[in-house]
């Protein structure tokens, strides 16, 4: 049946694209944009409505977004604790009220004075495990509301620190800038490797706090979510201008495997049991919490976990 347009005109249905694999897509998101902007536009290039991300970006940062279709999704719990790698530039000098370029400023204090040195000595106590209090407009929830709502609202949140890891905090360049009303400051630029949960906000503000100057983050740029990284990434306008009749590509749900988890190798047997969610024998001591079992026709057919001495189907997705 043909839909009516608002004048009463009859119009055609627009062209739908075939429905996507299950898989994942990395996307290159483009700044501006939130991770939920960008799921919503997935749904439509996947003609799906299944579809999620792993790990938030904020509008302002620019690119890695690991995005779960179909089953997929299902592996999007797993991608998002695993460590993050991004390039940053950070503004020593200024403090602003959500320790990214999109705050009001608090402070400028003159950072010229901070050698390269200085800078270096600063990035070394922020290495390695820390304690990390989170921004106070985070996306984490206090008593049921997400903080950056309470803030919006007028109210003062205080978050709890937390344990998180810098596996590494490279400064490139050091340089010398000025703000809009002639304050010398100092931007630096640094490559961070981080755990899940870490505010590379929060890493700004506390280099800028360590240095008595104050400071935060300028631009940011996802490189890498666990095993995807910006070199199997693309851009949506790139999805999008891909014809019609086509679905678009997907890194398939064993390959999504194979970058996430250790992998087992099955014989047809113990895949056939772990299809009906039995147990397997222990091949060897584990060496992961969760490992990708793929049957020997390269299918993703569980994620498994041992206990009890025995191997068993945490997911199965592939059921008898």
């Amino acid at each position: 049946m043909t839909r009516g347009s608002a004048d009463g005109e009859p119009r055609e249905h627009r062209p739908r694209r075939p429905t996507a694999a299950d898989g994942v897509v990395v996307v290159d998101k483009p700044a501006d944009w939130t991770s939920h902007d960008v799921v919503a536009r997935m749904r439509r290039l996947a003609s799906t409505r299944k579809v999620g991300h792993a790990g938030t970006l904020d509008p302002m940062a620019t690119g890695v977004l690991v995005i779960g279709i179909g089953r997929a999704t299902r592996l999007l719990t797993y991608i998002v604790g695993a460590d993050k790698e991004y390039t940053a530039t950070i503004r020593l000098g200024v403090a602003t009220t959500t320790d990214d370029a999109e705050g009001e400023t608090l402070t400028t204090v003159d950072a010229s004075h901070l050698s390269a040195a200085d800078v270096e000595a600063g990035v070394a106590g922020l290495t390695g495990a820390i304690q990390q209090v989170p921004s106070a407009v985070s996306a984490i929830k206090v008593d049921g509301k997400r903080a950056y709502a309470r803030v919006r609202a007028g109210e003062d949140v205080e978050l709890a620190a937390r344990p998180v890891t810098v596996s590494r905090f490279e400064v490139h360049d050091v340089r010398t800038a000025r703000t809009d009303d002639g304050s010398p400051v100092l931007d630096v630029d640094v490559t961070v490797v981080v755990s899940s949960g870490t505010y590379v906000r929060a890493l700004a503000r506390d280099l800028g706090t360590a240095l008595g100057v104050g400071g935060h983050l300028t631009a940011l740029r996802r490189t890498r979510v666990g095993g995807y990284g910006l070199d199997v990434a693309r851009s949506l306008d790139d999805l999008g201008a891909l014809p019609l009749d086509e679905p678009i590509d997907v890194v398939s749900l064993a390959d999504s495997a194979r970058a996430t988890f250790p992998v087992r190798e099955l014989t047809a047997v113990e895949a056939k049991a772990l299809s009906y969610g039995q147990a397997i024998a222990l091949a060897e001591p584990p060496h992961a919490a969760t490992v990708a079992g793929i049957a020997p026709g390269g299918e993703l057919v569980a994620l498994l976990e041992e206990r009890g001495g025995k191997v068993r189907p945490a997911l199965v997705f592939a059921p008898a």
